[in-house]
This record gives C-alpha cells, structure tokens and sequence, in this order.
C-alpha cells in the first residue's frame, strides 16, 4: 500500500505572490484586472478557483497558465521562476508541467483523437513509436480506445472532452489546468468528465486547478478559493467527493474505465455542439498555444 502524503510532505507546485495584471498600461483606458493575487498549489491537491463572469478567473488562468506575463509579482511554477524564462523557455514549461483542458475543447479540426493527444508529445521530441503507445493508452483510459480514429466532428461534446483531457495527460505535467471544463456539457456528460478528475487525482495524485463558477462542482474539490473583483477574497475546505459515481465497467486488464455516455457515432456524420458561454468583459480570452 502506497503510504499517505501528509500536507508537510507536498512541494508547492505553484507558488503565486503579489500578482498584478493591468492592460492598456500607460493609456488613459489602462485596466487592472488582478489586484495583488497570492496562491499556494500543493502537489496532489485538487482545488478550485470560483468566481462570476468578470471576477478575474480567466485572467488568472492565463497568468497560472503561461498564456500571459503578470504586470507584477512573483510566480514560480513547480520550482521554476517564471521572472527569469524568455519566451522560448516559457513555451517549453507550458509543453512539459501543464496540461490544459478547455471549455472549447481546442482539437485541432482536421487531426484525428490519437493524432491530437500525440501532438504534445510531438512538440516536445517524443519518439513516435512512443508517442503512439502512450497516446493509445491514455484514451483507452478515458474510454475512447474504439474512437481514436475519429475525427472531432465526428465526436459528441463529451467525448471531445475526454480526447482534451487524454491529451492534457500526454507528458505528464506537474499540473492540469482546466477552465470551465464542464461549461458546454450536459449534465450526465459533465458528470462523467468531472469523475475522470477525481480519478486523476485520487489514483495518480494529480496535481488540478478546476476555473469554474459553479458553487456545486467547486464543493467537489478539496479546496475552494473565491475571486471577485480581481482579489481573492476567501478560501474554504471543499468536499473532496464526487456529487455521484458514474458506472463503470471492467476493461480487459482489469483496470476500471468510465463507461462512455455516448451511444457510438458514426463516422463522418458530425454531432452539433451545444454554444460555449461568452468571454468574461474584462478578460481576454485565452488562447491555446
């Protein structure tokens, strides 16, 4: 039995001080969005950050993220002082300690299941032969090992989001960040991804930061942290336990597989998508790179 990490045992994984974002800085409409942000994420800690549109979550994201610089502050990233990295060195962090998971999914179109979990291992190097096996046994563990071939118009929402989180997984990042992820769901489909976090944290001691402005899932992670306003304005003890279990089945090895909510789609008939929520005003929007 694998022996239980106390709270002194964890290493901070992030490490936020002082965090300042301002926009259009030096004009006389220049905006700040995040008023002195201080977090600590431990390794293996699920926690939430939740807040209304326009509370400076995304924003937050995009900092936590690598997707944008603070105006001012201190943020180190699983030992890394993000003050001391160029662009080119920041690019390399955000490929190999974070995966991102998003309301809108971001697949590349015309690139099949496999070829998109593949494709962080591509930008980092990895052999192909490796890079094949590992993403075939991620999405066997997501439950999409018989749509791996599909391609994303040809996948539902919730399978689309199951193909995101494999991928978020490929090179085993320090963190999973992910934003609204449930947000373009139903609720059985949202469901189902929601219990795939709880097993990435409770059976591989995933590191996750969940962006959303639901009280309900919030309550599910082990930590909450409110936002308003551009400032944390308090932290609470969550759950820590899903809502319900989604059933599952036994996979062949006998590792246990969510049971896909899906009936399969057939290939080339594409299945309409339910409209993602608008950008916070204020916020700009985050981008994939």
């Amino acid at each position: 039995m694998t022996p239980t990490m106390t709270e002194n045992d964890r290493k901070n994984i992030l490490f936020l001080r002082g965090i300042i974002k301002r926009f259009y800085i030096g004009q006389p409409n220049e905006l700040q969005i995040l008023n002195g942000i201080n977090l600590d994420v431990s390794e293996g800690e699920f926690v939430s950050i939740v807040g209304a549109s326009g509370s400076g979550k995304t924003t937050l994201m995009n900092v936590i993220g690598l997707l944008d610089r603070p105006t001012f502050g201190k943020y180190i990233i699983d030992g890394v002082d993000i003050d001391r990295a160029n662009d080119t060195e920041l690019s390399y962090i955000r490929n190999q300690k974070i995966g991102f998971v998003f309301q809108t999914y971001n697949l590349v179109p015309k690139t099949n299941a496999l070829k998109n979990v593949e494709l962080p291992m591509l930008y980092a190097g990895v052999p192909r032969r490796e890079r094949t096996e590992r993403a075939e046994a991620l999405l066997e563990m997501v439950g999409m090992s018989d749509r791996m071939k599909h391609m994303p118009e040809e996948l539902s929402g919730g399978q689309k989001q199951r193909v995101a989180i494999a991928r978020s997984l490929a090179n085993n990042p320090a963190i999973i960040l992910a934003d609204e992820p449930t947000g373009a769901l139903d609720s059985k489909t949202g469901r189902v991804v929601m219990d795939l976090f709880h097993r990435m944290n409770e059976e591989s001691g995933k590191t996750i930061l969940l962006i959303t402005h639901s009280e309900e899932l919030a309550n599910e992670t082990q930590r909450i942290v409110s936002i308003s306003d551009g400032n944390i304005t308090g932290q609470r003890p969550g759950s820590g336990q899903r809502i319900y279990h989604a059933p599952v089945h036994e996979h062949p090895a006998g590792q246990p597989i969510l049971q896909p909510e899906e009936q399969p789609q057939p290939v080339g008939q594409p299945v309409m998508q339910p409209v993602g929520q608008p950008q916070p005003a204020g916020e700009e929007a985050m981008v994939c790179s």
